[in-house]
C-alpha cells in the first residue's frame, strides 16, 4: 500500500505538495480497499484523514492553506459512499477550495460503493448540503429510494424490512 501523509500533521509547504496531483483520502478506504487506494494514489501525493476524528475547521484551514501555499496541479477526494463522515470530507474539500479562492483547481470527487469507485460531481456535493433541494429531487424521482434500499441498512430498517443485526 502506498504511503500517505497525514493531512493535519503535514506542513502546508511540504516540498512533495508543490505543483502535485493531490489525493485526499479517507483513512477507511486505505484499510478496507487497499488495492483501490493503491491504483488511485499512483502519481499522486496522498493526504489521509478521518473526518469523523478531526475538527472540521482545522481540516478546512489546513487544506485551504496547503492549496494557497503549494499550488497543487489537481485535487481528488476519495471516500466511502454512505458514510456520513466521508460525505463530510467532500464538503470540507469544497469549502477549502472556496476559502483558498482556487476555483480553477481541477477537482475530482470519488466514492467507493460496493467495492467500485464512482465519480461524483462537485455540484452534487454542493446540492447534498441543501436538504430541501435533495427532498425535491427525491419527490421528482421516487425510484431513487429503491436504489437506496440496495445500499443502506438504515433505509431498509426504517422501512421495516431489514434485520439491523445480520448474522
Amino acid at each position: 500500500m502506498a504511503e500517505a501523509l497525514r493531512l493535519l500533521s503535514t506542513w502546508v509547504k511540504h516540498p512533495a505538495l508543490r505543483g502535485a496531483d493531490l489525493l485526499v483520502v479517507a483513512e477507511c478506504v486505505r484499510t478496507v480497499w487497499p488495492e483501490l487506494y493503491g491504483e488511485l494514489s499512483q502519481g499522486r501525493v496522498s493526504l489521509s484523514i478521518c473526518a469523523e476524528a478531526e475538527n472540521e475547521a482545522h481540516v478546512v484551514g489546513k487544506l485551504s492553506s496547503m492549496i494557497r501555499s503549494s499550488m497543487p496541479r489537481s485535487l481528488a477526494v476519495l471516500s466511502v459512499a454512505g458514510s456520513p463522515h466521508c460525505s463530510l470530507l467532500h464538503h470540507l474539500v469544497n469549502e477549502a477550495i472556496y476559502v483558498a479562492g482556487a476555483h480553477g483547481l481541477p477537482l475530482t470527487h470519488l466514492v467507493v460503493l460496493e467495492g467500485k469507485v464512482r465519480e461524483v460531481s462537485a455540484a452534487a456535493v454542493r446540492v447534498a448540503r441543501y436538504l430541501p433541494l435533495v427532498e425535491e429531487l427525491v419527490r421528482r424521482d421516487p425510484e431513487v429510494l429503491e436504489e437506496l434500499s440496495r445500499y443502506s441498512l438504515e433505509h431498509r430498517a426504517a422501512k421495516g424490512g431489514c434485520d439491523v443485526h445480520p448474522a
